[in-house]
């Protein structure tokens, strides 16, 4: 088993691509290991001493690492211990988490539905490709709440995606949208 590594814009983060699927839906992130039972890949992960998130897309693993730890360490242990869930056969989640609560106005319900294709097809593709997600939270009063997870959760540059990015984009293409803000 071969499994590339990719660094992304924070640099707290590492992106891991195992060369097989992940997630066949959704993603799922972890940011301890009390969260971390239902998936028996980042029970393992958490194993490693220095690593404090892990996030698990369709095709790939983020991992984030203590502040005062140095990736070079710790890469060839994050490594074994994914070869070794992948190798073992194992479940990388063994449950479906629980789903987020969305909250919009009714009468926005249209507005939304382009935010969330404008999202799925846009945003959420490129955002992959740097080891994270982004997940609608909900529309407030023209403003598009959004929650950063995997490598996009802490990075210095996720404000800026945010701002000049996210919102120039949505406010293009929605003109109800006012401004879009990150929320835990």
């Amino acid at each position: 088993m071969f499994i590339q590594t990719e660094t992304t814009p924070n640099p707290a983060t590492l992106k891991f691509l195992p060369g097989r699927v992940v997630m066949t839906s959704g993603t799922a992130t972890f940011t301890s290991p009390a969260e971390a039972g239902r998936s028996p890949l980042a029970q393992r992960l958490f194993g490693v001493e220095g690593v404090t998130a892990v996030f698990l897309g369709a095709d790939f693993i983020t991992i984030t690492k203590d502040g005062a730890r140095d990736w070079q360490p710790l890469k060839p242990e994050i490594l074994g211990a994914i070869m070794q869930h992948f190798t073992a056969g194992e479940a990388v989640v063994t449950a479906d988490g629980e789903a987020a609560e969305e909250s919009f106005a009714t009468e926005d319900g249209e507005i939304v539905a382009q935010i969330k294709e404008l999202l799925d097809t846009r945003v959420r593709p490129a955002v992959a490709q740097d080891g994270g997600d982004i997940i609608f939270r909900g529309f407030e009063n023209g403003v598009v709440l959004l929650h950063m997870q995997g490598s996009c959760s802490g990075c210095p540059s996720s404000t800026a995606t945010l701002k000049m990015g996210i919102e120039n984009m949505l406010r293009h293409y929605v003109p109800e949208v006012t401004s879009v803000r990150a929320v835990a």
